[in-house]
């Protein structure tokens, strides 16, 4: 097994860590900014929402499958040369987005610029696990949650104001100039690695393994029940409580912020304390946090929400640090872009789940899928289901842990 530490510098240079924690800032910002344009698109083009959505979808589906096979191209080709291919990828393609005449070559320019994106996720982290020392693992994952919070959370925001002063074309006009910059570092900060053009592609089946395998069962979980908030929050707190959407808006701000405030400090915990600790703490929060979203929204209102949110987040800001940590401690060099790969798959496949299936236990609880005529107290018991059935998913996910763990011992 490849160490490491033998090969690799202590620290890694400032301008790497800039330029992916740049990538990955690009790959949430084109997840998000896009959200926010979709009344403005439905007005410019004319087009029903179910059309329009698309503009959103296209993109997270492209994501989706792409991310495993950027990992592999990454493995066979190199890290940083796939990386250039994403990020030129990513800036044509938000080039087409501002200029696309028609809805559906939007919808078609969107999709290409989920396959950057996925370039752009996978190899970021890919590379940053090569460019950073054993000791300074976490902190390294760490720094990409927090660019990845801050890209969330800053789409919308920035989207919306975009689209104030310059209309919608705006919001892919400014992702270009971004991107070029990026390429431009990315070419010229990133260091040369050889590359065996012809060396045999890594079998999933090898990469594949006990180890590794409960690491990406809990990122669905976790991703899943995180989705949930997202989708589950807004109609909680503007049906439910009866906020205003300014209001909803900022509640929901929360835990972005707490997000972007929490990655590296998580990250600095898991190089202190190591993995696996971090990791059960991170586990026991999520579910603490989804149980307190379960209960005490209902007997204090948004105090309750706002509290839950506060244990819940820091939660999941120490799983993602601790488990992309120890799902890549021992990869092989040859192997990392393709782990870094089934990472963001069995992410983007939790976020899904999350939204499509977590969304019908809402609706199931609620008692209707008529939402907007629901009572504040249908609304209540559907959130309150839904959570209960969250923080059920995230005791199945100790358990993996906790067996992941267990084999592990007894291995060693």
């Amino acid at each position: 097994m490849e160490r490491s530490n033998s090969v690799e510098p202590k620290r890694a240079p400032t301008g790497i860590t800039i330029t992916l924690a740049l990538a990955m800032l690009l790959a949430a910002l084109g997840t998000s900014i896009a959200n926010i344009s979709l009344p403005t698109l439905a007005e410019a083009f004319s087009a029903p929402f179910v059309q329009v959505q698309m503009v959103v979808v296209a993109y997270l589906a492209a994501l989706t499958v792409s991310v495993l096979i950027a990992g592999r191209l990454g493995d066979r080709r190199g890290l940083k040369p796939m990386l250039v291919v994403g990020l030129a990828v990513f800036a044509l393609a938000s080039l087409l987005c501002a200029v696309a005449s028609s809805l559906w070559l939007l919808i078609g320019a969107r999709a290409i610029q989920g396959l950057g994106a996925a370039f752009l996720m996978t190899l970021a982290m890919a590379l940053m696990r090569q460019t950073a020392s054993e000791p300074r693992m976490g902190r390294a994952m760490g720094l990409l949650g927090t660019v990845s919070a801050l890209g969330t959370a800053l789409g919308p925001s920035l989207g919306g104001l975009l689209i104030l002063l310059t209309g919608w074309r705006g919001i892919f006009w400014a992702q270009v100039p971004l991107a070029a910059v990026a390429l431009i570092l990315a070419i010229t900060m990133l260091p040369a690695e050889p590359v065996n053009e012809r060396a045999p592609a890594v079998s999933l089946r090898l990469v594949m393994n006990r180890n590794l395998a409960p690491n990406l069962l809990v990122n669905v979980i976790v991703a899943a029940v995180m989705m949930t908030t997202l989708v589950v929050g807004p109609f909680y707190l503007g049906l439910g409580l009866g906020l205003p959407a300014m209001q909803v808006g900022f509640v929901m701000a929360i835990g972005p912020v707490i997000s972007i405030f929490s990655g590296v400090p998580s990250g600095r915990l898991v190089d202190i304390w190591g993995s696996n600790r971090m990791l059960a703490i991170g586990l026991a929060l999520l579910a603490t946090g989804a149980f307190l979203l379960a209960l005490l929204p209902n007997l204090i209102g948004i105090a309750g929400y706002v509290l839950s949110i506060i244990v819940l987040t820091p939660g999941y800001q120490l799983f993602q640090a601790a488990n992309n940590t120890a799902a890549l401690a021992d990869v092989a060099k040859d192997r990392r872009g393709t782990v870094s790969g089934l990472l963001g798959l069995s992410r983007n496949i939790g976020l899904i789940a999350g939204a499509s299936a977590m969304g019908a236990a809402f609706a199931f609880g609620v008692g209707t899928e008529e939402l907007a005529r629901a009572t504040p107290m249908a609304i209540a018991s559907g959130m309150r289901l839904t959570f209960l059935l969250a923080a059920a998913m995230m005791l199945a996910a100790i358990v993996v842990a906790i067996v992941k763990g267990n084999s592990a011992k007894h291995a060693s």
